[in-house]
């Protein structure tokens, strides 16, 4: 098939050719232009830059666009690493304010210690609460002083306001304490101002019940219970609570101590327990020799070492 030669390739093709010859000559002669150092041509190129580079703003606004863009994404990732270091300085400064909280607490509770009065005679041991092992059946809190620190059994523990327990079983390091609430707990009170005498017998209740009151007529609730210093169990003085009426109409204590928040206890130096080395002498009194006499076989015991008498009667 022959060739057309009027296809529009024929007339395209060579001014094409013309056209890119033109550019490579415009692109030479621009760039011999500016490789020249003339003042004449300084003042072309001046001339020529004044003239045609404002008419050309809207061929370098996609550049300048382009750049703008560049410039804000590079801000909006220093903006966000900022942000990052804030969040990491705010969980800190959470980390902080929480700790902050916890010292205030202790130090408030510390403060409350301090703030007890009691005999000055009583020296006492500030010690921190490891533990709470209570349980339905045990109610007691472990400490962080023990036998090296000069912790006895029997002792009294206080919190910032009122009494906690007493000290039952020491370790080299460690001491257990029973709570008033324990259902082993059993301490001699006075509910003022009337002046009763009573019993404060733990439940497992956070409202332990008083027993054995001389004169229930005489309590009134929101009377003042402090420890009474009979059988020489705890010193006489302590607050305990105020008095109140269950629901079942029993009296009842309200413990001073705030048991929910036991940080710090103070343990009171006191009097060592005398040992029960004669259980029977609870019971009945010592026999009075003086009165009763030897036994019969400590009497034929005199007799027979007794010298037998001799001679005459007279004589």
């Amino acid at each position: 098939m022959a060739r057309n030669r009027t296809s529009p390739e024929e007339f395209t093709r060579p001014i094409r050719r013309i056209l890119v010859g033109l550019l490579v000559m415009l692109l030479l002669a621009l760039f011999l232009i500016w490789r020249i150092d003339s003042p004449r041509v300084e003042r072309f190129r001046t001339a020529l830059i004044d003239r045609f580079v404002p008419n050309f703003d809207w061929v370098l606004l996609p550049v300048s666009k382009a750049t703008e863009m560049a410039q804000g994404f590079q801000s909006y990732q220093k903006l966000y690493e900022q942000n990052q270091d804030l969040r990491q300085e705010l969980q800190q400064m959470r980390v902080w304010k929480e700790a902050a909280l916890r010292l205030e607490q202790q130090n408030a509770k510390l403060l409350d210690l301090n703030q007890v009065r009691l005999d000055p005679k009583l020296t006492h041991i500030t010690g921190v609460v490891l533990a709470d092992s209570g349980s339905p059946f045990r109610q007691s809190v472990l400490l962080n002083v023990g036998a090296r620190d000069g912790i006895r059994d029997g002792w009294a523990a206080m919190d910032g306001v009122g009494l906690v327990g007493r000290i039952s079983g020491v370790g080299r390091r460690t001491a257990r304490v029973i709570l008033l609430t324990d259902t082993n707990s059993r301490i001699p009170v006075v509910v003022q101002p009337s002046g009763q005498k009573a019993l404060l017998s733990g439940d497992n209740s956070a409202v332990p019940p008083l027993e054995f009151v001389e004169k229930p007529d005489l309590v009134r609730p929101g009377d003042q219970v402090v420890t009474s210093g009979d059988g020489g169990v705890f010193p006489a003085g302590l607050l305990v609570g105020q008095v109140a009426q269950g629901p079942d109409r029993r009296l009842r204590v309200l413990l001073a101590a705030d048991y929910e928040r036991l940080e710090f206890l103070r343990v009171l130096r006191s009097h060592d327990l005398e040992p029960i080395t004669d259980p029977g002498g609870l019971v009945s009194p010592p026999v009075n020799r003086e009165f009763i006499g030897p036994p019969p076989a400590a009497e034929a015991q005199v007799d027979a070492d007794a010298p037998l008498p001799t001679g005459d009667s007279n004589g």
